[in-house]
């Protein structure tokens, strides 16, 4: 997809983090921006950043894991801009400890969200850009997770593994119907995000409420914060690495050669061709 200026754009998880820079680049290349998030004082503040830089764009806030409440944000694009263009399924949480002793809660928020949410967006937006007959594109933000494995993330790796699997098949499905929609999966490493503090935008229904914490959960919720903090990269540089991926049509947008991230993906391949045990990730 070629031509940006001028189209819509809708982004989730746009009041921080990569979604927020996914806005920041695509309104800078003259697009307009429906931004959602579930935050909304956040959401707010992000649009307002982003109108005094000269980028047209609303707000609604969502809660992805709900298909009304996407539905809704789907209507909404329509009514203010009329059509959509490029589609960014990008909000995410993180929950951590040991896979039997998460409560289901865990399971039921990292899941909603992170792969639900995705389920949602390509079912309110896919229809109206296969109705529009536009160039289009959608991106789905997984992680290097859904290309790697390992312990203390079980819900966070299922996730983001069948957002990658999801993205695979709706690229052939497009491919099949010779619609002019592109896919792209964007696959970061630890990037410089809120995503250790995620549990701020638990919905109280969810709450583990009595779950006893355990060592393995502090540990590993305790690393994201401080390594995303310490170790991780801009979030504008998945921004970048995603618009070069619109405007070519590269499905695939990983970490790049010679990150560890990348290792372990390599790793993790050639284990499943010659059927050797699981390794651990990088860190």
């Amino acid at each position: 997809m070629e031509k940006l200026s001028g189209n819509v754009a809708v982004v989730t998880g746009a009041a921080s983090g990569i979604g927020l820079a996914l806005a920041r680049h695509l309104g800078a290349e003259g697009m307009k921006l429906v931004l959602a998030d579930v935050e909304p004082v956040a959401l707010a503040g992000a649009q307002q950043t982003l109108a005094s830089a000269g980028i047209e764009c609303i707000s609604v806030p969502t809660d992805v894991s709900r298909a009304d409440s996407v539905q809704a944000l789907a209507e909404r694009t329509l009514d203010a801009f009329g059509a959509v263009h490029v589609v960014c399924n990008n909000a995410g949480v993180f929950a951590g400890g040991l896979s039997w002793e998460a409560p289901l809660s865990d399971y039921e928020w990292v899941l909603g969200v992170n792969t639900w949410g995705v389920i949602h967006g390509i079912r309110s937006f896919v229809p109206i850009l296969l109705r529009q007959g536009e160039p289009g594109h959608v991106v789905n933000t997984a992680s290097m997770a859904a290309v790697t494995s390992g312990p203390l993330s079980a819900a966070y790796f299922m996730s983001k593994h069948a957002v990658l699997a999801l993205s695979e098949s709706l690229y052939l499905e497009l491919r099949l119907r010779n619609a002019k929609v592109g896919v792209s999966v964007v696959c970061p490493e630890l990037i410089a995000t809120r995503i250790g503090d995620a549990d701020r935008n638990r919905p109280p229904h969810l709450k583990r409420g009595d779950a006893p914490a355990s060592p393995e959960r502090d540990l590993i919720e305790g690393a994201i914060r401080a390594t995303t903090e310490s170790q991780g990269i801009a979030p504008d540089v998945i921004a970048e690495r995603t618009l070069a991926a619109i405007r070519t049509g590269r499905f695939y947008v990983l970490a790049p050669e010679g990150n560890p991230w990348r290792d372990a993906c390599h790793a993790r391949l050639d284990a499943i061709r010659s059927e050797h045990n699981p390794g651990m990730p990088p860190g």
